[in-house]
């Protein structure tokens, strides 16, 4: 039987954070700087009061400095931190950066823990992942073109990367490249831990993009005879895709889970607003459109709850998830971006306008249908598995 509920101390948990959101980081909004996010004075405070709460890094081990929680009760609190842009970064959870915790957790050794996992963690620096290359499909990264030549007891890298998020705040990226050619494709590549003060890394263009609230902008990145020393590996030769599932899996999951946020805050405008919008004589929540919206959008919402907390919910049960984390990656894509219309729509020109959230949540969600794998490759795991399932039964009935 699934159960989703929160135990006493995790219900305690979630109303401190829903408390800090509603009386402390909506009202931080107004401070946000386009590609910069929240000025320091304005966040260091914050984050100092999530973490005298007990709520800060909640993705991470308690071991690690985070909460421990498990999934299902990531899912909860991410669902609260999601109605904001600046949710995630004031309570320590903001990506790339966690993915990269992750990884440095599992597959760092303890100097590059030390060294880079510490610092990250308490926020005192700020990462990037470099994976994605212009002239390769993201849907197929088995054919990145970054090489990294073994040269003594360094490295030397050579490539070009691009809409690398974040990097224009990041003290390191952890990068993508080719170590083993020869290998088959998912075992060519290796991870390194890279400092962005590295005089082979180049930092080329901030690529403009749909959004304004995404921190630390969209870099293209060119790596020149950029030498590393062995040392900054991550794992082993070769093991670049599977420290990169390790990242990518938790990852999807987690954008998921702040999608709820949106649609909620989103919703929530839009009841409020049909409530109190007259036209004709009569409020807008009379007018049998706006009803669709409202009812189509509920419907929804909770289907992608269920979705999302069910596959939360088989990662703590040490299950394989990962048909129902591509089920609610697409699915939720298409949610979001449907609920937000249907919010600008019942606003009007107001909600087209600046004057609320809206209009920037619309551009943001754009982007779910493509990061972490377009919809159309989820879609194809998704069928993939469903007749890999299906083949089973029936060799099991024929048996």
């Amino acid at each position: 039987m699934f159960n989703f509920s929160p135990s006493k101390e995790q219900e305690e948990l979630l109303a401190r954070a829903k408390k800090i959101m509603e009386e402390d980081v909506y009202p931080a909004e107004k401070h946000i700087i386009p590609g910069e996010g929240l000025p320091q004075h304005v966040l260091k405070p914050l984050q100092q009061k999530v973490k005298d709460q007990n709520l800060w890094a909640a993705h991470l081990p308690k071991e690690a400095g985070g909460l421990g929680l498990g999934a299902v009760f990531l899912g909860l609190l991410n669902e609260i931190l999601g109605t904001s842009p600046i949710g995630p970064r004031v309570f320590g959870t903001a990506a790339p950066d966690t993915g990269n915790m992750e990884i440095l957790l599992n597959a760092g050794t303890e100097e590059q823990k030390r060294q880079y996992l510490d610092p990250i963690v308490n926020d005192e620096i700020r990462s990037c992942f470099a994976l994605t290359e212009k002239e390769v499909s993201g849907a197929d990264p088995t054919g990145i073109q970054t090489s990294a030549v073994k040269d003594g007891d360094h490295y030397v890298i050579n490539g070009e990367k691009w809409f690398i998020s974040n990097a224009g705040l990041s003290s390191f990226t952890i990068v993508m490249a080719v170590t083993n050619p020869e290998n088959p494709p998912h075992e060519r590549a290796s991870m390194f831990i890279v400092d962005m003060d590295n005089p082979g890394l180049e930092r080329v263009r901030d690529i403009g993009v749909m959004g304004d609230y995404s921190e630390g902008g969209h870099w293209e990145l060119r790596f020149n005879n950029c030498r590393v020393h062995e040392s900054a590996m991550l794992g082993n030769p070769g093991e670049g895709f599977k420290l990169a599932q390790m990242r990518l899996g938790p990852g999807r999951i987690t954008h998921a889970m702040r999608w709820l946020g949106v649609m909620n805050r989103s919703f929530d405008l839009m009841v409020n607003y049909a409530l109190k919008r007259k036209t004709r004589g009569k409020p807008l929540s009379e007018f049998q459109s706006v009803q669709n919206f409202v009812a189509d959008s509920a419907a929804e919402i909770a289907s992608a709850r269920l979705l999302t907390l069910h596959a939360a919910w088989k990662l703590d049960q040490g299950e394989d998830a990962r048909k129902e984390i591509s089920l609610i990656k697409f699915h939720g894509a298409k949610i979001i971006n449907d609920v937000i219309n249907r919010a600008i729509q019942v606003h009007g020109s107001l909600g087209y306008s600046k004057d609320t959230p809206l209009e920037a949540f619309y551009r943001e969600s754009r982007a779910a249908h493509l990061y972490d794998g377009p919809d159309e490759v989820h879609r194809v795991v998704v069928a993939k598995r469903i007749f890999k399932e299906y083949k089973k039964k029936q060799e099991e009935v024929q048996v």
